[in-house]
């Protein structure tokens, strides 16, 4: 067997069209474009590669990009200051705090300043109890990402077993979640877990999001299952060349799965997209309740 690949890149693209032609329907009727604020505290070097990326996504599709880039040293009432700022910018829709914070910062705290109409990441304690709850609300980007690639195979998950491993706030426990609402059986594993192997050989959908390099092997695979794999992980070889892998080990889960998706290229080009979906979704509600 040799697994399809799931091409978030390609889907990705797909949606992204999408927002540009919803956007410029909506621009003609609203009189300005979606807005996101995107807050950077410091220069961690992945996580300006990973701003410039959504800016660029942003101009890509016409949502104005609103960059707040900070100092390493901005004290914590001055960064809460600038979120209810965002809040309270009716040309801002979205609004993501890029993690991680300096360890001088109290991330939760201040993720649960943005009000929760304009939660672009879709992680306020608000959006989360929506989503328990199964009433609308914005979704986490990497889980609801996970998701439409699952629909775009046109995967029926009704009764389907999925092992979800991995239990963070920002994928496993939301992912768990949106599998539930969509009528799987979900287990949720995690380092804890006794006989992760047989655990994992029982999924019909194995998502992995631990970011353990390849740790998910084809002995841990049902024949046929679908594998997603949420991990980035950058690896350097013995000649000193780095990579980015998953946490599943490709090429052998490949040859057993019958669908995959590639690591870079499979969930976190989806991540972006459903933050610019957010982001839409927060603006034509606004206007149109």
């Amino acid at each position: 067997m040799s697994a399809q690949i799931l091409n978030g890149k390609a889907l990705a693209q797909t949606i992204q069209e999408d927002l540009k032609q919803q956007i410029t329907t909506l621009q003609s009727q609203i009189g300005r474009p979606p807005g996101l604020a995107v807050i950077m505290v410091g220069n961690h070097p992945a996580s300006a590669a990973y701003v410039r990326n959504k800016e660029r996504a942003c101009a890509r599709v016409g949502i104005a990009s609103f960059g707040k880039h900070l100092p390493a040293d901005t004290p914590q009432a001055d960064l809460a200051g600038l979120i209810q700022e965002c809040n309270q910018n009716s040309e801002i829709d979205g609004i993501l705090v890029q993690l991680p914070l300096p360890d001088s910062l109290d991330a939760v705290a201040l993720l649960n300043q943005i009000h929760p109409d304009k939660d672009a990441d879709g992680l306020h304690p608000v959006n989360l109890g929506r989503l328990l709850r199964g009433e609308r609300g914005l979704r986490s980007c990497t889980p609801a990402g996970v998701m439409r690639l699952l629909q775009s195979a046109n995967l029926d998950l009704t009764g389907k077993k999925a092992v979800v491993i991995g239990r963070s706030i920002l994928v496993g426990k939301p992912l768990a979640l949106m599998l539930l609402e969509a009528n799987a059986t979900v287990t949720i594993a995690h380092s804890r877990s006794g006989d992760l192997a047989a655990i994992a050989r029982h999924a019909d959908i194995l998502i992995a999001a631990v970011g353990r390099p390849q740790m998910i092997t084809a002995e841990m695979v049902k024949p046929g299952a679908v594998v997603i794999d949420v991990g980035i992980n950058r690896v350097t070889d013995e000649a000193g060349r780095s990579r980015l892998v998953g946490d599943v080990d490709f090429d052998g889960v490949a040859s057993v799965a019958s669908y995959i998706t590639p690591v870079p290229g499979g969930v976190g080009p989806m991540t972006v997209a459903m933050l610019l979906n957010n982001t839409v979704e927060s603006y034509r509600r606004k206007h149109q309740p």
